[in-house]
């Protein structure tokens, strides 16, 4: 069996990450998803989220491309996790690219481009001007 982990802190889920994980998942067998707790998002990421982990976590294991979902509670943790878990590959964003290369030893590294048309900045600045959505292509 092929595991997949990546990272994050899937907030507002749209389909932008659903994309992603779809994509990281079409890579194995198994996707790990390592959710950021609140406490790491406002201590290291610098970011408040609108839903707590739990919320996060319950929104997460709705996505049929997630398997395993565990907590992330500092930047350090990533190769214990993939040795704990024994994933093959970790994915992130391609805006991490070379961020992660270090992990290459313990896994193969992949770096999946961006959803372009959309993200959670982008949702939070849509919704603050007075935006109520928009018509948007999904990827295929």
């Amino acid at each position: 069996m092929k595991r997949i982990i990546t990272y994050g802190t899937f907030d507002l889920l749209h389909y932008g990450h659903i994309y992603l994980l779809s994509r990281a998942k079409a890579l194995g067998d198994y996707l790990i998803v390592v959710l950021s707790e609140d406490e790491f998002n406002e201590k290291e990421k610098y970011k408040r989220t609108y839903f707590n982990y739990n919320e996060r976590k319950k929104l997460l294991e709705a996505v049929r491309h997630v398997d395993l979902i565990i907590p992330e509670k500092c930047w350090e943790q990533k190769i214990t996790d993939i040795q704990l878990y024994q994933a093959d590959v970790f994915v992130m964003g391609d805006d991490w690219e070379g961020k992660f290369d270090y992990l290459k030893p313990y896994c193969e590294v992949v770096y999946l481009p961006r959803t372009e048309t959309i993200s959670t900045t982008q949702i939070i600045s849509d919704i603050s001007n007075g935006g109520y959505g928009r018509c948007i292509q999904f990827p295929s």
